[in-house]
């Protein structure tokens, strides 16, 4: 069992993923890059495995928007011939949510105010979607 914001979630029972390693990429996350409120790793089912956010945001609930969002932008990809999704941005008139697929099996959640950088999002994703694909791998 892990423990996500005094919450319990069956990730993973037995598995020995570096949670700090997991933690620290979502921190490290939202220092670099300027509007970023709130992070999530999450099953590509919509199981929370990590999260960094505020006390008012459910981690299970942006978790499973965030599959929904995911699953149906990944199927409009394939079947328009675009090739692999590697995420989607959900414009906001006060912020954003950017979901990233991880592999097929896992994604991360970023959202942001309307202060958000996007570009310097992108930029900053890119190596943290390896390593934290990469810790989820191991």
């Amino acid at each position: 069992m892990f423990v996500l914001s005094g919450s319990t979630f069956p990730i993973l029972e037995g598995s020995e993923l570096d949670y700090d390693a997991l933690s620290a990429e979502l921190r490290k996350l939202r220092e670099n890059v300027a509007g970023v409120t709130d992070t999530v790793i999450a099953a590509s089912d919509g199981i929370p495995i990590v999260a960094d956010v505020a006390k008012n945001i459910d981690p299970a609930h942006i978790s499973a928007l965030a599959a929904a969002d995911l699953g149906i932008a990944r199927q409009a990809a394939e079947v328009i011939g675009l090739g692999t999704l590697s995420q989607t941005v959900v414009f906001g008139s006060e912020g954003y949510m950017a979901v990233y697929a991880i592999g097929r099996l896992s994604l991360m959640v970023v959202l942001g105010d309307k202060g958000l950088n996007l570009g310097r999002l992108l930029h900053e994703t890119r190596p943290v979607i390896e390593r934290v694909g990469a810790i989820l791998s191991a």
